[in-house]
């Protein structure tokens, strides 16, 4: 039995889907989980308080709001072999720690670990101006980087949760282009059939629309990644043509499939 650790998220509830369509036994894990595609377990929970009895293979996504360390976790998973973690491009870079990795692969289990650039879905928290005014509010417009879309980090895990192959793997995992806040507006307005314009916005104006949900330390980084990206977070990775043998989705692929959020 696989279990997907968050599966109510942009990466664990197509994760969920792809699996039970292929047939898996899959256990959906997530705080306010309600429903799953037929088949599907459902349990409530968190890590705090996580039950890993029937599960050999296991994706682990560890949610912002997570305090504690990740070995007490990983310590009571009896049972399983298999571990994948959603870890972030940041850690490759320096930009964020290594405890979590560190932690899966000095737990005994076979691991795989996936470091994801930002993500396409992020491009969401536009949906309401997009609709309301066809417009766009971002800085650093025309800085780009490669987002994913995380129907792409999903297959990947699912690969890597089925197959030994991807055992002892860390994979850099990152859209089929860089992107900037600008093309990705123009890319919305193509989906949506009509012109969407872009705003550019100061870094402060940026900061205080971050502060209200992620705390200021998390900002910062956040916007340092956007406005002074390293040569490394700019460049587009072969891991996931690697395990996938198809090129990554681009942003435009992204918008088209979601473009009724935007209208």
């Amino acid at each position: 039995m696989i279990m997907v650790v968050g599966a109510t998220g942009n990466v664990g509830e197509p994760l969920v889907r792809m699996l039970s369509a292929a047939g898996e036994q899959v256990t959906a894990v997530s705080r306010r989980i309600t429903a799953a595609p037929p088949g599907v377990v459902v349990r409530q929970g968190d890590l705090s308080s996580l039950d890993f009895s029937g599960a050999s293979s296991v994706f682990l996504m560890v949610p912002p709001g997570f305090a504690g360390p990740l070995e007490p976790v990983l310590a009571r998973a009896d049972g399983v072999e298999r571990v994948v973690l959603l870890s972030s491009q940041g850690v490759g870079t320096g930009r964020h720690p290594a405890a979590y990795e560190e932690a899966v692969q000095a737990s005994g289990l076979k691991w795989t670990v996936l470091r994801p650039a930002g993500f396409a879905s992020n491009a969401f928290q536009w949906a309401e101006s997009v609709r309301s005014a066809r417009e766009v509010a971002a800085p650093f417009g025309d800085v780009a980087l490669p987002v994913i879309d995380p129907e792409d980090i999903a297959s990947v895990a699912a690969a890597a949760l089925v197959d030994p192959a991807h055992e002892g793997r860390t994979y850099e995992l990152t859209g089929a282009a860089a992107v900037s806040p600008r093309d990705q507006a123009a890319a919305i307005g193509e989906a949506v059939g009509e012109p969407v314009r872009f705003v550019p916005r100061t870094r402060e104006e940026a900061r205080a629309a971050l502060l209200g949900f992620m705390p200021p330390h998390v900002a910062d980084a956040t916007l340092d990644i956007l406005g002074s990206p390293t040569a490394a977070e700019q460049q587009v990775s072969p891991d996931v043509s690697r395990v996938l043998g198809r090129p990554p989705r681009s942003f435009a692929e992204w918008a088209s499939r979601f473009a009724g959020a935007f209208k």
